[in-house]
């Protein structure tokens, strides 16, 4: 799958159905894989912090998962690259795990959020298994209870691990334990909460035109007005200067 450095991670250059289909086919060999969707607010983190670059570089797929970033592969020469959105995909593994009998895992969020997006998941998707669910204590993990929770995890026999600690911690934890756990960790952020319905998601119209990011600062300003604030202008100021120094057009 090709790839295309955006300032300072490799995006994949994918689909819904391509990704899926991969990691699908990782999930039914039990394989330890991860996957990583990648928006502006990722790209920034790991330009400003080299080990947490490292950890998202070791995922096996790396997905545009906002438009900046579709954008952003475009205007490098990509032409029929497309969004592979985290929340999105995560319903599209779900589709494909109840029709092909994985069993699934969920880790993170809170016990409340937790218990909602089972609820939503099984009235969309009611023959999936979900063999695991798990929402850790916020502090970080004692040595034992890391080992308990990844022996639980094994046992369960779940294939396909949505991950929803967020950025950063989530990449950091597959990262982590990807080679402990013989499934495929996929991190998809507030996807938990939007599919439980604790979180508003953006419009369909706010996400297509790349204006997600002002509905959620509307929605949470005081968490969020820093990041947005931070990260945008310098995501854009780096991007310009790569295209500066690309070469010709690969598509």
């Amino acid at each position: 799958m090709d790839q295309q450095l955006v300032v300072s991670l490799p995006i994949n250059i994918t689909t819904y159905d391509d990704a899926a289909s991969v990691i699908g086919r990782w999930a039914s060999l039990g394989e330890a894989r991860s996957v990583c969707a990648a928006n502006v607010h990722v790209v920034m983190e790991a330009q400003d912090h080299p080990a947490y670059r490292q950890a998202v570089q070791s995922a096996d797929l790396i997905t545009s998962d906002g438009m900046p970033l579709v954008w952003a592969l475009r205007l490098l020469g990509w032409k029929r690259a497309t969004r592979v959105y985290g929340p999105s995909l995560m319903l599209r593994l779900l589709e494909k795990a109840e029709r092909e009998g994985t069993p699934v895992g969920l880790y993170g969020s809170t016990p409340e959020t937790l218990d909602r997006l089972v609820d939503q998941i099984l009235i969309q998707f009611a023959g999936v298994e979900i063999a695991f669910k798990e929402a850790p204590p916020f502090r970080p993990l004692t040595p034992d209870e890391d080992r308990a929770t990844v022996e639980r995890i094994c046992r369960s026999g779940a294939r396909l691990l949505f991950v929803g600690l967020g950025c950063p911690k989530q990449e950091f934890w597959m990262a982590e334990h990807k080679d402990q756990i013989p499934a495929v960790l996929v991190g998809v952020g507030a996807a938990f909460d939007f599919i439980a319905g604790t979180k508003r998601q953006a419009p369909s119209w706010m996400q297509a035109a790349g204006l997600e990011w002002a509905f959620r600062l509307a929605t949470e300003p005081r968490r969020l007005w820093r990041r947005y604030a931070q990260h945008n202008p310098r995501f854009m100021t780096f991007l310009l200067a790569q295209m500066f120094h690309r070469p010709q057009d690969v598509e």
